[in-house]
């Protein structure tokens, strides 16, 4: 199996998407199929659920042989500390043969450019069994895409008054509110703000809750989108979706609180 990265936009997506497991979980399980890349798993709290596929052509290059065993389990701190050893000249290359003990991650410096240097590790593999969740399709009631860096900041500032957001959703508004013993703080996005938006038309005024904690972690990496898919429906958990481009994604499913 080895897999490459050269464009220097994709290799900052790459170590932001790391970075922001790692943050979730210590241990993850990659999954290099015959066409893409996918990773499932849920946090140490079992309150977030993440998946995420990125299809091979998304890939400098992506060759997978018969004979090289599908999934590997990786420990998340020293897989994003080797990640996040690159520079702006490096190309990524991931590499390891039929059932391996280790991973061969290698950073390989233009040789065109001075003073860089080629940077090989050989990572530990873990010995680890987790099953796949059967994720349900689901129509839910409300959907809307937002930027980013926009949400990230809003996301942010909420935290300084509370750890739960209610988010309130109806034809005209999107209402965010977060409060705590210093105060409240609400932010009103009407509909002509976001890039996309839809309710279903049959129901009233959406009124849910969610930590706040978790969904800043997911909203913190601009680098994964420029957009962020959110989608809301009573008694199911929140999606978050970034479009990484060429059919990948990488989702988030969070669970709801009560409003107790």
């Amino acid at each position: 199996m080895k897999v490459t990265i050269e464009e220097k936009h994709k290799k900052e997506l790459f170590v932001s998407l790391f970075q922001l497991l790692k943050n979730s979980t210590n241990a993850l399980k990659i999954a290099f199929k015959e066409d893409h890349l996918y990773i499932q798993g849920m946090d140490k709290s079992h309150i977030c659920l993440f998946d995420i596929k990125i299809m091979s052509p998304w890939f400098t290059s992506y060759e997978k042989n018969d004979e090289d065993t599908e999934c590997i389990c990786i420990d998340t701190n020293i897989f994003f500390t080797v990640m996040s050893m690159c520079s702006e000249n490096h190309v990524l290359v991931l590499e390891y043969e039929n059932d391996p003990e280790h991973i061969q991650i290698q950073w390989i410096h233009d040789k065109n450019k001075k003073g860089e240097f080629d940077k090989i590790f050989n990572i530990t593999l873990l010995d680890i069994e987790s099953d796949y969740f059967e994720i349900p399709e689901v129509d839910y009631q409300a959907e809307f895409s937002i930027s980013s860096k926009k949400i990230n900041e809003i996301m942010t500032q909420l935290t300084s008054f509370g750890d739960i957001m209610n988010i309130k959703c109806n034809e005209e508004n999107v209402t965010l509110i977060s409060s705590g013993l210093n105060g409240e703080m609400k932010v009103h996005i009407s509909v002509d703000d976001l890039s996309e938006y839809s309710i279903t038309e049959d129901d009233e005024e959406l009124n849910l809750f969610f930590g706040l904690s978790y969904l800043q972690k997911m909203c913190v990496h601009t680098k994964l989108s420029s957009e962020i898919g959110f989608s809301f429906g009573n008694n199911f958990p929140m999606k978050i979706k970034y479009d990484l481009g060429e059919d990948s994604h990488c989702v988030f499913y969070l669970a709801p609180k009560s409003d107790d």
